[in-house]
């Protein structure tokens, strides 16, 4: 990559967009080194559904960011949302972030891999969420306080 320019990354969510996990990996990311941001949301229900998402989704993801990033809707297919995004683009690499493995018709549809065939580099990011133990792992600290004091602990 030529170091002139900042590294471009297309980060592919849909369901996982605001989730802890997929928001440290962009905050490390933009803590790394000069980083821009490509939000896509492929496999949305509709485009209303879908521009739904990247409107709460946007503010989230560019206080992670650091910046302003970019947004894209597409689908119904994610892997054909993928190439399109890549073949259009400049990217660098590719986060893509999914639902636990039991649950994510992305990891069932073999996504990562298939992406991965595109040619850039592509880190996955999935929450733990395989007991009530990573659920709360995943939360951010102020829903985890919110969490407790609905419990009465705080």
């Amino acid at each position: 990559m030529n170091s002139s320019h900042p590294t471009r990354i297309l980060v592919v969510a849909n369901r996982t967009v605001s989730t802890p996990r997929l928001l440290k990996e962009v905050e490390r990311r933009a803590r790394g080194g000069p980083c821009t941001f490509t939000l896509l949301i492929p496999d949305a229900p509709n485009r209303k559904a879908g521009d739904w998402t990247l409107e709460v989704a946007t503010p989230l993801l560019e206080r992670a960011a650091r910046g302003k990033i970019e947004g894209l809707v597409d689908g119904p297919d994610p892997f054909d949302a993928v190439a399109r995004a890549v073949h259009g683009g400049d990217f660098d690499e590719i986060i893509i972030s999914t639902l636990p493995r039991q649950r994510s018709k992305w990891l069932r549809r073999d996504l990562i891999r298939r992406v991965e065939g595109l040619g850039l580099p592509v880190t996955a990011v999935m929450p733990r969420q395989e007991s009530i133990v990573d659920t709360i792992g995943d939360m951010d600290e102020a829903t985890r306080t919110i969490i407790g004091a609905r419990r009465g602990g705080g």
